[in-house]
């Protein structure tokens, strides 16, 4: 058994005012099909979720303009290939579609113990950490990546 997991944070910036404008349609219509790829791709462990069985009202934030996501997979490679070789690459192609520009560091990476899982203020902190100090061996992004602690 593995002793540690991928742990994921990635946030956008909506076009509209909140999840519920128009232009957001859409997207909003394929996130429980995206989230049920998701929870049946190899690889997949957890993700997090409201009472809706979806993230999109969570707002640590305190931006009704911005969503998060926050979800555990058993290996980098499974996260990449749920992201990159389904459905969900579509919507990743066509973001520009629903989601502005952000400015700033929208996603990063960690290990997190095996069986644990990230609250949402965790990875935020993590989205901070990795902001403010870059790539490292702690939080990470897709593009400078680290091998799980041995």
């Amino acid at each position: 058994m593995k002793k540690y997991q991928i742990a994921e944070i990635n946030i956008a910036r909506m076009k509209g005012t909140n999840i519920n404008d128009p232009i957001m349609k859409e997207f909003v219509d394929n996130s429980d099909l995206i989230n049920k790829i998701a929870e049946s791709s190899e690889g997949f462990v957890w993700r997090l979720r409201d009472d809706s069985n979806n993230a999109t009202s969570l707002n640590p934030y305190d931006d009704e303009q911005i969503i998060v996501n926050v979800s555990v997979w058993e290996s980098i490679e499974a996260l990449e290939n749920f992201m990159y070789k389904t459905l969900h690459s579509d919507f990743l192609k066509r973001r520009k579609e629903w989601f502005q520009r952000f400015g700033k560091v929208y996603t990063a990476m960690w290990w997190t113990p095996a069986g644990q899982f990230p609250t949402l203020q965790e990875a935020v902190a993590n989205l901070d950490y990795l902001e403010k100090f870059g790539a490292t061996e702690k939080v990470f992004d897709f593009k400078t990546k680290f091998p799980s602690p041995s």
